[in-house]
C-alpha cells in the first residue's frame, strides 16, 4: 500500500512529525512501513522579493527586475503584466527544470536574464498564465518552494497484512495514525442518499463450488 504523506495530512494533522516518525508508529501498531520514495516535483525553484522593476529599453511588453532570495540579488527580464516591486514571488533560478523547460542563462532583446519569476501554470499547480504568482508577504525568502505550495511529497510502503484490509485505503491509514498519534481524525464529508432499494436485487452472489464454499458472507 502506496501513501502520500501529503495526502494523509489532509486527514490527519502531523505537520510536528517527521515521515520517519510517522512511519516508525505505524509499524509499531503492524503497519510495517518498507520503503520510502521522495517526490520533489520542483527543483532549484525559491522564493524571492521583487526588490525593482524597469521598464526594458527594447521592447514595450518586457520589464527588467531584480529579485532577492535573501541571499543573493539575481536581474530577471520578466514579461507578466502583475510584476511589481515589493512583491514575493516563485523565482527559478538557473538551472531549474519546468517541464520540458531548463532554465537557463539568456539575453533578451539585449538584457541578460538570470532565471525565471514563475506562474502558477509555469510551477504545474493550475492552467492560469495571465500573469506570475504572487505569493503572501510573511513568506520567507530563500524558502524551497515546494515547502510553500505543497508541490513536494513521499511516498511510504506500507505492507497491509491480509488481516486488515481497512489499511487498504488512505482514510484507513490516517484512521490507524489517529489512534496512534492521539489526534483528531478529520473526514472528508460524503453525501450520501438513503433509498429502499435491497442490494440483493441490484447484486447477486452464486456459489459454484459449494464443498469449496458452503457459504458466502
Amino acid at each position: 500500500m502506496n501513501v502520500s504523506i501529503n495526502w494523509l495530512k489532509e486527514y490527519i494533522d502531523l505537520n510536528d512529525k517527521s515521515v520517519k516518525e510517522i512511519a516508525d508508529g505505524l509499524t509499531l501498531a503492524g503497519l510495517e512501513a518498507e520503503g520510502f520514495k521522495e517526490i520533489a516535483a520542483l527543483k532549484n525553484v525559491v522564493t524571492a522579493k521583487v526588490i525593482s522593476k524597469e521598464k526594458h529599453p527594447n521592447a514595450d511588453k518586457l520589464n527588467v527586475c531584480v529579485v532577492t532570495d535573501g541571499s543573493n540579488e539575481y536581474q530577471v527580464v520578466c514579461g507578466a503584466p502583475n510584476v511589481a516591486a515589493g512583491q514575493t514571488v516563485p523565482f527559478a533560478k538557473v538551472g531549474a527544470v519546468l517541464g520540458d523547460i531548463k532554465i537557463k542563462d539568456a539575453k533578451l532583446r539585449g538584457i541578460d536574464s538570470f532565471g525565471m519569476i514563475c506562474s502558477e501554470r509555469e510551477l504545474g499547480l493550475t492552467d492560469e498564465h495571465n500573469g506570475i504568482m504572487v505569493l503572501p508577504e510573511d513568506t520567507p525568502l530563500g524558502a524551497d518552494i515546494n515547502s510553500i505550495v505543497g508541490t513536494g511529497d513521499t511516498i511510504v510502503e506500507f505492507n497491509a497484512t491480509p488481516n486488515r484490509p481497512d489499511w487498504l485505503s488512505v482514510i484507513g491509514v490516517a484512521r490507524e495514525a489517529a489512534a496512534v498519534f492521539k489526534r483528531p481524525l478529520n473526514l472528508p464529508e460524503c453525501d450520501l442518499k438513503e433509498n429502499n432499494e435491497n442490494v440483493s436485487d441490484l447484486i447477486k452472489v452464486t456459489v459454484e463450488e459449494k464443498e469449496k464454499c458452503p457459504a458466502y458472507f
